[in-house]
């Protein structure tokens, strides 16, 4: 930003970047939501745990070491990670449990 840039102006197109982002964290969110839930389904219909630490595991992992390329604190990768692995399970177990009996349409 140029320096002669007023303040306010200059706060208004930064706030206004990060509204940006902001949505395009929530599409980008809903679209994993939707890949999610069709992994649900078909663990429900097969019978497979709501959970799976192994690949939790595997992608915490992964979302730690992306953190550190992209110098953002790991543990606030793996704290943001652990949050949405939990709404996962969460709503695996709906599916499972029959509470959520809309399947998303496939791929």
């Amino acid at each position: 930003m140029p320096e002669e840039l007023d303040p306010a102006v200059h706060l208004t197109v930064l706030r206004q970047s990060i509204d940006n982002v902001d949505a395009a964290l929530v599409h980008l969110l809903a679209e994993r939501f939707k890949f999610t839930q069709q992994v649900g389904h078909l663990k429900a219909a097969n019978g497979l745990p709501p959970a799976d630490p192994e690949r939790e595991r595997q992608q915490i992992a992964k979302l730690k070491a992306l953190a550190v390329e992209s110098h953002l604190d790991p543990a606030f990768g793996e704290k943001f990670l652990n949050f949405i692995i939990a709404e996962v399970i969460h709503q695996h177990e709906q599916i499972a449990t029959g509470v959520i009996e809309t399947q998303p349409d496939p791929l």
